[in-house]
């Protein structure tokens, strides 16, 4: 099997996986308030541990990490330090409204690379990115664009 012929079709996804701290808020960050639909969860001793999430075509996986006991992990660094997924998009500028109504903090969104960026954090720090192709000028911000 030759995994860089560009014929081999079964690799399917690749899904980020958060190490978080406490689900049930990172759960309302994505769901609530960023529609993203829970199609998978593993409840251990009644409380939710991971979840799938689903967005359209793309999804992550969250699960917190035990405190204490046999399986406990403390991260040595803040978590979500350096880590970014960016969601390619058709419109960023609506996930942009829809996504402030709801509450989100959210970056101005700027054009960089031919593309609206609309950046935020969710509440471990893991930077999320929705972006969608424009012909607006580079660098360009939405205060500055929509006041044009």
């Amino acid at each position: 099997m030759n995994l860089t012929s560009g014929d081999d079709r079964n690799v399917k996804e690749a899904v980020p996986f958060f190490s978080v701290s406490d689900i049930e808020a990172s759960v309302r960050y994505y769901v609530d308030g960023l529609g993203f639909e829970i199609v998978h969860r593993w409840i251990d001793g009644g409380r939710l541990r991971w979840c799938r999430l689903q967005l359209g075509g793309a999804a992550l996986m969250l699960q917190q990490f035990r405190t204490e006991g046999p399986d406990a992990w403390v991260p040595a660094e803040t978590l979500g330090a350096g880590i970014a997924i960016y969601f390619i998009c058709d419109n960023a500028l609506a996930i942009h409204r829809v996504v402030t109504a709801r509450g989100i903090e959210v970056d101005e969104p700027f054009v960089g690379n031919a593309m609206w960026v609309v950046g935020m954090r969710d509440p471990d720090g893991y930077q999320l990115f929705f972006e969608s192709p424009t012909d607006v000028p580079e660098e360009t911000v939405l205060s500055a664009w929509a006041g044009a």
